[in-house]
């Protein structure tokens, strides 16, 4: 039952990762919680303050997601139709075959959500994209950094106690 646990808590801790660029996915809790399911292994005994920290970074990390692109956004005077095109750009570069199309797709989703608010003026929705698009790989690379910590951190407990996981 433990291999199962562990496969499983690997799992989440891969589409922890990802979720660090979808935004459908909480990428860094979705981590923990891969990290919770190592926990539940009769084999690997995390600490509830190991747990209980990892959770507070990745709820930290959360409720930033939601402030950092806005942030980028309006530093560059940006509006929600800039956060919000950049949101579906990101989609649809994911889907795209263009290599790194979700970075390609974020900024042109930006641009356009900002050419729809205010088609008059582009330098504006250019820089309101950029801010867009920076607030984006901003909060993408901490997630992805937390997210990456934890699948560190989940390796290295999985491994230490690889021979009661098995046997």
């Amino acid at each position: 039952m433990d291999i199962v646990l562990v496969i499983l808590g690997f799992c989440l801790m891969g589409l922890g990762l990802v979720g660090s660029f979808l935004p459908v996915l909480p990428g860094p809790l979705t981590g923990w919680v891969g990290l919770l399911v190592l926990h539940l292994t009769k084999a690997v005994e995390l600490t509830w303050t190991f747990l209980g920290v990892t959770l507070g970074i990745a709820i930290l990390v959360w409720i930033l997601d939601y402030f950092i692109p806005a942030m980028g956004t309006k530093k560059f005077g940006g509006t929600k139709s800039g956060v919000i095109g950049t949101t579906i750009g990101l989609i649809i570069g994911l889907i795209s075959p263009i290599p790194l199309g979700f970075i390609i797709g974020a900024f042109v989703g930006a641009l356009i959500g900002e050419l729809m608010h205010d088609s008059k003026d582009t330098s504006r929705a250019v820089k309101a994209a950029f801010g867009a698009f920076v607030g984006f790989i901003f909060s993408s690379t901490l997630k992805f950094m937390v997210s990456l910590v934890f699948l560190v951190l989940f390796c290295q407990k999985a491994y230490e106690h690889w021979g009661s996981i098995i046997g």
